[in-house]
């Protein structure tokens, strides 16, 4: 049995990590996850919630991996985006307004 070489990578807001490890070539997403011990410096990471993916490309648990793979753990979404920048952009059309009063 050959060795390949991935990554398994997870960000926090201020934080990021990318672990390069050699996991036998039959390897899958989650067994290497467990290999990489993420999950233990990270107890927030859920595998049975939390998606995952290979170089941005979601993937399920269960998929073998290939060499240089890079295995992503994502994050759940804290707030929706669209909704984000709907406020954002009606934050910057208050401002524009008040900026315009004031030169007036």
């Amino acid at each position: 049995m050959n060795n390949i070489n991935i990554e398994v990578a997870y960000a926090l807001p201020d934080e990021q990590v990318i672990l390069s490890l050699e996991v036998p070539d039959d390897c899958t997403v989650e067994e290497a996850i467990k290999r990489s011990g993420v999950t233990e410096t990270y107890p927030q990471i859920d595998l049975e919630t939390d998606k995952v993916g290979i170089f941005g490309k979601m993937c399920k648990l269960n998929a073998t991996l290939r060499n240089k793979d890079r295995i992503e753990i994502y994050r759940k979404l804290i707030a929706d985006p669209k909704e984000s920048r709907r406020q954002k952009a009606e934050m910057e059309r208050k401002k524009a307004i008040q900026d315009g009063s004031k030169k007036a």
